[in-house]
């Protein structure tokens, strides 16, 4: 512990001189990289637009409001198809993540060599892209629409899903493997009633999990052509039709607070 000594009184200190030093040498050095960033940042900034901002935002304001309700009976099919996207792109995701999990568990691939690193190479490579990014490679390659949002989630899921869902096989009890596997059961039967019904209660939790984010990711997708209320939002803001945008906006909002309440629920329930 650092004492300095003065007039024969000992007083704690936090750092010793050293140390202080080097930590006000690291608060200068994180001081010149800021001010190197904004002095960046400023000069590919358009000022004006900025300090016009509140202006703008509140004109928006004024246009937006109040929301225009006769509006909200062209959203019941545009919240369907977002609904749908969400759901069967976490379906079809946990279908595909569930093998790829297996296999890049430690304890349950075929080989740690060859198999798990391309099981791991998949959940990084579809963890790494946006959903975004995929729905605008899809729609370059099957066309617009619904189908490309619900494969674009799917894709996205993948490694969320295969991520958690192997972390929770590798900490699996393994005396109940053990105990199977010396009953001389076959390697599928191990999986069957050693490791499944100890994951069963995590793997519910991912899903339903995912699934609540996927409602959240599908709302946008519409914005490039993916289906959705994304897509109704997109054609609203393209016309400047302000009241139209905020009804969206609302229910977007209802639906997001809505499966959030419905996940929490799901997931006390079953974990």
């Amino acid at each position: 512990m650092p004492v300095q000594d003065s007039k024969g009184l000992k007083i704690w200190q936090r750092r010793t001189g050293r140390e202080s030093l080097f930590h006000w040498a690291l608060w200068l050095v994180g001081i010149a990289i800021f001010a190197y960033c904004w002095q960046q940042i400023s000069k590919s900034t358009t000022w004006f637009f900025v300090w016009d901002a509140p202006r703008i935002a509140n004109d928006i304001w004024t246009r937006a409001t109040p929301p225009k309700w006769e509006y909200i009976t062209q959203l019941g099919k545009p919240i369907w198809d977002t609904l749908n996207i969400a759901t069967l792109g976490t379906i079809f995701s946990l279908i595909l993540a569930v093998p790829v999990a297996f296999l890049a568990a430690r304890n349950t691939t075929p080989s740690r060599y060859i198999i798990r690193p391309i099981a791991l190479l998949i959940i990084v490579s579809t963890r790494s892209i946006n959903s975004l990014i995929w729905a605008l490679l899809l729609i370059a390659i099957i066309g617009p629409g619904v189908f490309a949002g619900v494969v674009a989630i799917a894709i996205r899921s993948i490694g969320f899903c295969a991520k958690l869902l192997y972390e929770a096989i590798e900490e699996i009890d393994e005396t109940q493997v053990e105990a199977i596997t010396a009953t001389g059961a076959s390697r599928w039967q191990v999986m069957a009633y050693g490791i499944v019904p100890q994951i069963m209660p995590a793997f519910a939790g991912i899903a339903v999990f995912r699934w609540d984010i996927n409602i959240r990711e599908s709302t946008v997708l519409g914005l490039v052509g993916a289906g959705g209320i994304g897509l109704q939002l997109s054609s609203s803001l393209n016309v400047l039709a302000w009241p139209q945008v905020s009804l969206i906006l609302l229910v977007i909002l209802a639906a997001v607070v809505v499966s959030e309440w419905v996940s929490a629920k799901v997931r006390g329930a079953i974990i």
